[in-house]
């Protein structure tokens, strides 16, 4: 394939599709702002739960390369605390998942992708891509993709106010990677944990680099009781913050965090960003496009765990697209018909990510409930995950809500 592609940023999706590209025998150039061991030197990036369709996509592509030692998640749970009654739970139930989840730390896949990608004759470059960059790369590759998710580059994409709700941040976040907490039984799950009006937390066994772990991940309503990271300076002070807050709200969650520490001084991370969806085509002064991908076009609060889902799903639908196109040039307009594809299933990701950042209406209170009682609707639920158009038109229509709790529980409706 004499075809030449270029791809800004070394995530998920550039590095999934710099692999599959480079399998196809795609001419590959890969641009990132840091090396290998950079990276592997470096602070958490995510919490990247992956469920079993976003790791087909790995499986797929023969980049599955931790499902053997990486510890399963076999379910979702859900728990809210009782409003009266301290130390009670108001909702508690817990569902497995047809096909287990998996989360590795991207500091132990994307370096060791990366140097795959290098091995096998791919053009690995590491520097900073700016709008020169990006014109140099246009002018020499049939395509430029931009999968970086954060940078002062992927501001130049034009944010979809449309498909946009929020101009701001509405959580702030942070992630603990701790060694030592007590396993849920009987199935290992996501542990997610509401406290309206306060924030949310959710937690899950992971790999990273010095094994097997647990993920603690924390949303906090900015300026409210949970949004405090800013007085932890050390990554000391970041564990004792994450056990105050489980304390204070969520005593069974603290229960399994009395022999936890830090899996490294970079296990933590903290920040806030505004979910945002961009179009999908910047043009370059020169009047090249370049296509921008996952995360640089549509990023979701981490809420609903599907940002590196997100990004597998989007490397698949382009991938695909580009190995259709053949020699007929890459244009605006197959960009945008290509994103059109990905917003057919990205479009109910944002959906139900961004509901979830509001107060919950009163169908979707009845329907977490009737869970509790009907383990089978707690099965549809949690298996949405991974596939959220299941979730629809349920969980935003409050009659297709209250039919489906009649379904699994009558005796509820």
């Amino acid at each position: 394939m004499s075809q030449r592609i270029a791809i800004v940023g070394a995530g998920q999706s550039g590095l999934q599709m710099a692999l599959g590209l480079q399998a196809r025998g795609y001419h590959v150039t890969l641009m990132t702002n840091r090396t290998p061991e950079q990276v592997r030197a470096g602070k958490v990036m995510s919490s990247q739960c992956m469920f079993d369709r976003a790791l087909q996509t790995e499986r797929d592509l023969d980049l599955n390369w931790w499902e053997a030692e990486c510890p399963p998640v076999e379910g979702i749970g859900l728990a809210v605390p009782h409003p009266e009654q301290p130390g009670a739970r108001l909702i508690d139930w817990a569902a497995p998942l047809d096909k287990p989840a998996q989360a590795v730390d991207q500091r132990l896949k994307m370096p060791a992708w990366m140097e795959a990608f290098a091995a096998r004759g791919g053009d690995l470059r590491i520097g900073d891509a700016g709008i020169d960059e990006l014109e140099a790369l246009a002018a020499s590759h049939d395509l430029v993709l931009l999968a970086a998710g954060k940078g002062e580059i992927v501001g130049r994409f034009e944010r979809d106010a449309a498909r946009s709700p929020y101009a701001a941040p509405q959580r702030s976040l942070a992630l603990t990677y701790v060694h030592g907490m007590a396993p849920r039984e009987p199935f290992s799950r996501v542990c997610f944990n509401l406290i309206p009006g306060v924030g949310e937390y959710f937690v899950f066994p992971a790999l990273t680099l010095s094994g097997p772990c647990e993920i603690m991940v924390f949303e906090g309503v900015p300026g409210g009781p949970m949004d405090r990271w800013q007085d932890a300076r050390t990554p000391a002070e970041h564990l004792q913050e994450s056990l105050r807050i489980l304390r204070t709200w969520l005593p069974w969650e603290a229960e399994r965090c009395a022999a936890v520490e830090l899996t490294d001084a970079n296990g933590i991370l903290a920040g806030r960003f505004a979910p945002t969806v961009r179009k999908p085509v910047m043009t370059l002064p020169s009047g090249r496009p370049v296509f921008g991908m996952a995360d640089a076009v549509v990023v979701n609060d981490p809420i609903t765990g599907q940002g590196s889902n997100n990004a597998a799903k989007c490397c698949k639908v382009y991938l695909d697209a580009i190995l259709a196109r053949g020699d007929r040039p890459f244009d605006a307009a197959w960009m945008e018909q290509t994103f059109a594809r990905y917003w057919d299933y990205a479009s109910y990701v944002v959906d139900w990510t961004n509901s979830l950042l509001a107060p919950p209406p009163p169908h979707i209170l009845a329907l977490l409930g009737a869970a509790g009682q009907a383990p089978a609707l707690a099965g549809r639920i949690a298996n949405g995950f991974d596939n959220p158009p299941d979730f629809f038109p349920w969980w935003r229509d409050a009659q297709a809500c209250h039919a489906l709790i009649e379904q699994y529980l009558p005796q509820a409706a």
